[in-house]
């Protein structure tokens, strides 16, 4: 093993859409970086859907921008169709969306990654982290050449012992078309780590000649689109349609007729598949009496005819995978140009890291997406964000970022993983939040940009854009607060002709904005000075104040958990010495090694007696006897 004079802060293995947030972070904090990778030419590939954003994960993306990471920007620079969903309700769950150009979106990130300064790319396989010691010291290549490193962020993605299955066939790879890693979870495992087996997969996609688009539904974006970025001013991407088309009880049947043929149902594949992203096998079997299942027609760039058929991954065999899909009306021709396939892959359960995202066992190795037991990209996205950020922070000295679950998605997330672990693939919903209503994407900026300029993410033009945007809502909520109707012919004709005659002189803009039937255009139409300000102040002031009640309810709820959400417990306490916590309350904290008494609080079985007693344990000076 030749061992290169070239050392790092920070190395990333894997470039996934993990890998490249977490290596753009560290660089930009200054930190020698560098991101290792099998396929140079597959960075931030879209591996299936070819999208970005969608309910909850619009919200992790805007956070990740708030906070300087790449995502928003790169999905508005190669973005095909804008949508925002859920616009009929509340603001708590409304979601961005974007079609990309598939290989306009990888290309960018490449040439993104490419030209920042204090990182370095290199193609080959890491096989193994080098430790000297018990301790970290860097990784050894395939290729013979061992990187020295203060710090590793393990973004593998689902490469580890990759097995990819069509039909009864089966052969190793991280994903169609690539080779899967090697060694690197067998060593995990021989380091004390849970390693287990998850399954995910993706359809096929689909020649758009062979597709008689005039029998299926058009679904066009959003006009003007919106874009994700809050440093991004317009889209200027051409902007294309998806289709919507049905399978039908034909395809059900020729399904079923597959299914002893399906590595799914013949016990082959042995991982876990994603509970609420299920194959079309899968619907079928499990909702028999459904007559039909929708899918999404969408195109993977402006310059291809592939287009990917959403919610129609499998793995049955390809004559199977021919003739269901030719079963859909519209589709009676359609040629595959790439198979669907599953794929089996190994993850590193995350009750084994800390919030940080560091691994407990190891000091100094970060572990970020799939290989915790996620999926998709977005939520692979915030974690390699946060995972580079704590590698950066870890080598300066510093303390780690820890976003609470009343402060980010983000946050939610890696509560979530590293306090419960996962057994299938974990996937981000506005449900799991508690505070969804503090946590809108419309107001990741307002939350995060702050922490992202403070850690060197964020530019000077781009906090002082913010800055200004923050002045002008604070001063608008203060002026429609204190200024009042004068009821002058003309408000009150346009009160009446709203029907609002109950209005008396003097009520308040805010009180007005207050009301259900009443909305900011509603104000700009009234007075003068509201109609001169801008959609996205407007926006924050009508929310704000429309849901102020709500909102301060919840700011009310996180301050009562506050105190065990910043109540730190030791890593090396002896949960055995503390008295009255019953065996199983003892096992389970011993297993998970909660960080906080709020992380213990939500670990299922430990009952808000123990964590009184843990509480009580922690203000004793007894409780240092325990971590000695």
């Amino acid at each position: 093993m030749i061992t290169c004079d070239q050392t790092y802060d920070v190395i990333v293995v894997g470039a996934g859409h993990a890998g490249c947030e977490a290596a753009l972070a560290s660089s930009r904090m200054g930190c020698r970086t560098m991101l290792l990778t099998i396929n140079l030419d597959a960075i931030a590939l879209m591996s299936c859907n070819p999208s970005i954003g969608g309910l909850a994960k619009g919200h992790l993306v805007k956070e990740i921008d708030a906070l300087g990471g790449e995502m928003a920007k790169n999905i508005d620079a190669t973005g095909i169709q804008f949508r925002i969903l859920n616009t009929k309700k509340g603001p708590a769950v409304r979601a961005s969306r974007a079609q990309a150009d598939k290989q306009q979106y990888r290309l960018r990130m490449k040439r993104v990654l490419e030209h920042q300064a204090n990182l370095d790319l290199k193609q080959d396989e890491v096989t193994s982290l080098y430790l000297e010691n018990g301790r970290l010291q860097g990784v050894d290549l395939r290729s013979g050449i061992r990187y020295l490193s203060q710090t590793v962020v393990v973004t593998t993605g689902t490469f580890m012992r990759g097995l990819i299955h069509i039909g009864l066939n089966h052969y190793p790879g991280g994903r169609a078309g690539d080779q899967p890693s090697v060694g690197l979870s067998d060593q995990l495992r021989e380091l004390g780590f849970d390693v287990g087996r998850l399954k995910t997969g993706t359809p096929a996609r689909l020649d758009a000649r062979s597709i008689d688009f005039s029998q299926l539904e058009t679904q066009f974006g959003d006009n003007p689109p919106q874009p994700f970025s809050f440093s991004t001013k317009e889209i200027t991407m051409p902007q294309l349609p998806c289709h919507i088309a049905y399978t039908n009880q034909r395809s059900h049947d020729i399904i079923r007729s597959g299914l002893d043929r399906s590595p799914l149902y013949s016990g082959i594949i042995e991982g876990i598949g994603p509970r609420y992203c299920p194959s079309i096998e899968d619907k079928v079997v499990r909702f028999p009496d459904k007559e039909r299942h929708q899918t999404f027609i969408e195109p993977e760039g402006i310059d291809t005819i592939e287009v990917y058929p959403s919610g129609m991954s499998t793995s049955l065999p390809i004559d199977i995978q021919i003739a269901f899909y030719r079963s859909i009306v519209g589709l009676e021709r359609v040629e595959i140009m790439r198979p669907a396939y599953a794929i089996e892959y190994d993850y590193v359960d995350p009750i084994q890291l800390h919030t940080s995202l560091e691994t407990k066992s190891i000091s100094n190795l970060f572990h970020a997406g799939q290989i915790n037991g996620t999926s998709g990209y977005e939520e692979a996205a915030g974690q390699g964000l946060i995972a580079g950020i704590n590698a950066a922070l870890r080598v300066k000295g510093c303390e780690p970022l820890v976003l609470g679950r009343s402060q980010a998605y983000i946050g939610v997330m890696i509560d979530d993983l590293v306090t419960l672990g996962t057994k299938e693939p974990y996937r981000m919903f506005t449900s799991r939040a508690e505070y969804r209503l503090l946590l809108r994407e419309d107001n990741a900026d307002l939350r995060l940009r702050e922490i992202g300029y403070q850690l060197g993410l964020v530019s000077d033009q781009e906090f002082a854009h913010f800055s200004e945007k923050k002045n002008l809502i604070n001063d608008e909520l203060e002026r429609i607060a204190t200024t009042r109707l004068v009821n002058s012919d003309f408000q009150l004709e346009e009160l009446a002709r709203r029907g609002l005659h109950d209005i008396q002189k003097g009520t308040t803009l805010e009180h007005l904005l207050k009301r259900s039937d009443f909305c900011y255009s509603d104000l700009a139409e009234l007075d003068p000075v509201s109609r001169e300000t801008i959609p996205e102040i407007r926006e924050q002031v009508e929310i704000q104040t429309k849901y102020r009640g709500y909102i301060d309810r919840q700011l009310e709820q996180v301050e009562q958990a506050k105190k065990l959400e910043t109540t730190r417990i030791p890593i090396s306490l002896d949960y055995a010495s503390v008295k009255s916590l019953t065996t199983e309350v003892r096992e389970k904290l011993s297993k998970s090694r909660p960080d906080t008494l709020g992380q213990a609080s939500r670990i299922p079985g430990v009952t808000p007696a123990a964590i009184s007693i843990l509480s009580i344990a922690l203000k004793s000076s007894s409780w240092k006897e325990h971590v000695q």
